[in-house]
């Protein structure tokens, strides 16, 4: 039994401190290579232990076959990490491959400012019945520009088109204005009521994850877009 415990420090031979990877790949191989060298380590001693162990005292197979059973969890577990570190690299490239499809075409998302230019803004409404809405539309700095109320009938991406004009007449510069609406039925009873915007897709930060496009001076995610107008 000398001649297995002279070479038993070089089982765990994987504990000597190495440099640091640079990168979560290369770690993941570097512990790929360490459990691969330790393992066909391992089974040396137990090769060179069995064939000198003592006929009258054998060793316990026992606990060999848990070690066995042991570095095969540990190297399928590593096996799990880099397939699944794969998968996202992939969904993030689709991510970015979708979000480019997007550049230059007219979206549709959740939102309550929209952009007035060439005096023109555009909100879609979501309403659940047919209820009176009152409008509120407030500039950047948060000065109302502009009020109304209108009869509209139940339905979801009513289009509602502001001039830039308020009420007085005053034609407003060319900006972001933000839509506020309430909305009350016919018993006066108030009702949900959603905005969305539409706008085009100027541009897609690639380096955020996920993607963020950008409508109206403004970022999105994909998961955020409704539809697709144009």
């Amino acid at each position: 039994m000398t001649t297995t415990s002279g070479v038993a420090p070089s089982v765990v031979s994987g504990t000597t401190k190495q440099p640091a990877a640079s990168s979560a790949s290369s770690l993941s191989s570097t512990t790929g290579a360490t459990l691969a060298g330790n393992f066909q380590t391992f089974l040396t001693l137990l090769t060179t232990q069995l064939q000198n162990q003592n006929p009258l005292d054998p060793l316990d197979t026992n606990q060999f076959t848990q070690q066995l059973v042991q570095f095969a969890s540990v190297e399928q577990q590593l096996k799990t990490n880099d397939q699944l570190t794969t998968l996202v690299s992939l969904q993030q490239t689709a991510q970015s491959t979708q979000a480019l499809t997007f550049v230059g075409k007219t979206a549709v998302v959740d939102g309550s400012t929209a952009a007035l230019s060439k005096s023109s803004a555009t909100w879609d409404l979501n309403v659940p019945t047919n209820s009176k809405v009152n409008l509120t539309i407030t500039s950047s700095t948060g000065q109302t520009v502009f009020t109304g109320s209108y009869q509209v009938n139940a339905g979801n991406n009513q289009p509602f088109t502001w001039d830039g004009k308020g009420n007085d007449g005053t034609q407003w510069p060319d900006g972001q204005y933000k839509l506020t609406a309430t909305a009350a039925d016919s018993a006066g009873n108030s009702v949900a009521v959603s905005t969305q915007i539409q706008g085009v897709v100027n541009s897609v930060d690639l380096t955020q994850s996920p993607p963020l496009l950008s409508i109206n001076g403004q970022t999105y995610t994909v998961s955020q877009i409704k539809s697709i107008t144009g």
